[in-house]
C-alpha cells in the first residue's frame, strides 16, 4: 500500500537532516495500483504533493515530478509556487533539445513526449535498450546520425503518418527536396484515430510537432487530399512508401453481426458494418 503521508514527512525530515540539500519527489513506481506516469495522468498530476510537503518545516528544495512534459505546464507548477524546481526525464528523451527551444522561445518546436512509455520503460523492463516512440535517435545517438547529404535527391514520400512525417522531414534537413503526399486533407495518418481515445489525447501534440516541423521546411512540399499513383510519382528519385497497415479481417463468431463494428468504425463514428471487412484507415 506503499508510504502513509506520516511516513512520507518523517523520511524528508530526515534525509535533510542526513545532509540532503535537494529532494526529488517522486511519485510512487509502475507496480502501484494507481497510474503514475501514463498518458492519462493530468499533467503535472502530482505537483500537490510536493506543494503539501513543502508545508512540513523542510528547508531544502522540493523538486516537482511526473507528467510534467511542457515548458508551460514547468512554468505553472514553479508559478503557483507547488514546487522550487521541477525535474523530467521521458520528455529529454523525446527531445533533447527541449530547454534550448523552450528558451529560444519556440516551445511549438518541440518534440513533445506523449507518455506512451513503449520504447523507454517497455524497453527497460525487458534489458533492451531505451528509446523513444517520437524520437528514435534516443538511446542511439552516436550510431543513428542524419549528416548533411552529397547527393540531393528529389524524392517522394507517400503517407503523411508518423513514419512518412519523420521520413520527409529528416529527409529535407539533410538536404533533399521532399513531396509528401496523403490522401487525408490532415496530416498524421492512423495518429488521428489514436489520440480521440480516451487518455491518449497527448498524441495530438506529436502532430502539432511536425505541423510547425513541416512549416520550418522549405524544401519540403504538401500535397495532401492527393492520391499518388504510378503516374503521380514518375520522375522522382527515390519513392518511400509510408502507407501503413489496414486493419485485420476477424473470422470470430458473430463477427458478422449487424452491432459489429470495427475500431475504425467506432473512432470515425461510423455505423456498424456487420462484417464488412475494415475499411482503410484515414
Amino acid at each position: 500500500d506503499g508510504s502513509s503521508w506520516e511516513e512520507v514527512v518523517e523520511l524528508a525530515q530526515a534525509v535533510e537532516e542526513a545532509g540532503a540539500t535537494i529532494i526529488n519527489t517522486g511519485i510512487g513506481w509502475h507496480e502501484a495500483r494507481v497510474p503514475t506516469i501514463a498518458t492519462s495522468v493530468p499533467r503535472g498530476g502530482f505537483a500537490w504533493v510536493t506543494q503539501k510537503l513543502k508545508g512540513h518545516g523542510l528547508s531544502i528544495p522540493l523538486v516537482a515530478t511526473n507528467r510534467i512534459n511542457t515548458p508551460e505546464v514547468a512554468e505553472a507548477v514553479l508559478a503557483s509556487g507547488q514546487a522550487d524546481m521541477v525535474s523530467m526525464a521521458r520528455p529529454l528523451l523525446a527531445d533533447p533539445d527541449f530547454v534550448n527551444k523552450a528558451a529560444a522561445g519556440t516551445p511549438q518546436l518541440i518534440n513533445t513526449c506523449i507518455a506512451c512509455n513503449q520504447a523507454c520503460l517497455d524497453h527497460t523492463f525487458k534489458m533492451q535498450r531505451a528509446s523513444c516512440l517520437v524520437n528514435p535517435r534516443a538511446g542511439y545517438e552516436t550510431e543513428l546520425n542524419y549528416t548533411p547529404t552529397e547527393a540531393p535527391l528529389n524524392l517522394a514520400v507517400v503517407g503523411a503518418g508518423p513514419a512518412g512525417l519523420a521520413c520527409a522531414t529528416v529527409a529535407a534537413e539533410r538536404g533533399h527536396k521532399v513531396t509528401l503526399f496523403d490522401r487525408s486533407p490532415s496530416i498524421g495518418g492512423q495518429f488521428n484515430l489514436a489520440k480521440q481515445v480516451p487518455g491518449k489525447e497527448e498524441f495530438y501534440e506529436t502532430l502539432r510537432y511536425f505541423t510547425h516541423k513541416l512549416a520550418s521546411l522549405p524544401t519540403i512540399s504538401l500535397q495532401l487530399a492527393t492520391e499518388a499513383d504510378a503516374s503521380t510519382l514518375a520522375g522522382y528519385d527515390r519513392v518511400v512508401l509510408a502507407t501503413g497497415v489496414v486493419p485485420r479481417s476477424l473470422s470470430l463468431p458473430g463477427w458478422d453481426h449487424p452491432k459489429v463494428a470495427s475500431y475504425v468504425d467506432v473512432l470515425q463514428r461510423r455505423g456498424a458494418r456487420g462484417g464488412a471487412p475494415p475499411p482503410p484507415p484515414p
